[in-house]
């Protein structure tokens, strides 16, 4: 399977059901979805705590933890694992999660989805990612600075593992786990789910109705911009790490 980015754009690729399953931005598709940016109400300013902005500069992380090394730049890489990690920040502010809880929270985002293969449906990818961040937990937590705790380990363990899993379709053991990681997990699926502006089809975009956070409609135009933002950077020549800290940055996200 070649690994070169298709010289036609993903929404062309998105209309005809062509996509491939390694997906690199392009500059039409992000021309698209400036295109069609919705009509956001306003929303607040999110004040990040020192603690997070600490945390998410340690979201970008080390290439060798990825499964498949064609995901680093892709949709599902290290651009879309740090957006995520600093969404599901701003859900903790508004949720008042706790400082313990916001960094296993943070944590999660930025792996979950390190044991992905590709970029189109990937079922049970985060039941990998779930195996191999408790494995490798003492080494994840040190990347940023923490201390592997068993249960912030379980706890982002669970929700990492419940990422991909809509919650129609819940066995009786995820509901039971879910249980005991509620808030991490309902903001890990929030946050991956807000990042969905990079998509190519507006039908992907993110829905509320699959989600269990109130924060969710209030962070949509932060979610966006953040999109827009990082991945013109990357088209403009940043690496994918850099990209995101501009478009932080830009939302007075992290100073």
């Amino acid at each position: 399977m070649s690994t070169t980015p298709p010289a036609d754009s993903l929404v062309e690729l998105a209309a005809c059901k062509q996509l491939p399953h390694h997906q690199f931005m392009d500059h039409a598709t992000v021309r698209w979805i400036e295109a069609n940016r919705p009509d956001f109400p306003d929303g607040p300013a999110y004040a990040l705590r020192a603690a997070s902005q600490r945390l998410l500069y340690r979201s970008a992380i080390p290439v060798s933890w990825m499964v498949e090394p064609r995901l680093v730049d892709s949709l599902h890489g290290i651009r879309h694992a740090m957006r995520t990690a600093a969404l599901a920040a701003c859900l903790a502010e508004t949720t008042r999660l706790s400082e313990e809880d916001t960094a296993t929270l943070i944590v999660a985002a930025a792996v979950h989805d390190c044991r992905r293969l590709h970029d189109k449906d990937d079922r049970g990818h985060g039941a990998r990612a779930a195996v191999w961040l408790t494995e490798n937990a003492d080494a994840v937590w040190a990347h940023f600075h923490l201390t592997a705790a068993p249960r912030h380990v379980v706890a982002a363990a669970t929700a990492v593992r419940l990422h991909d899993v809509p919650y129609a379709a819940f066995t009786a053991d995820d509901r039971t786990d879910h249980a005991q990681a509620e808030g991490i997990s309902d903001l890990l699926k929030a946050a991956d789910a807000l990042d969905r502006y990079r998509q190519p089809k507006l039908s992907w975009w993110p829905d509320s109705s699959l989600v269990r956070t109130a924060a969710f409609d209030a962070l949509r135009a932060t979610a966006f911009e953040l999109v827009v933002a990082s991945e013109a950077a990357h088209l403009a020549g940043l690496d994918s790490a850099d990209s995101v800290f501009k478009a932080l940055e830009q939302r007075g996200l992290v100073s």
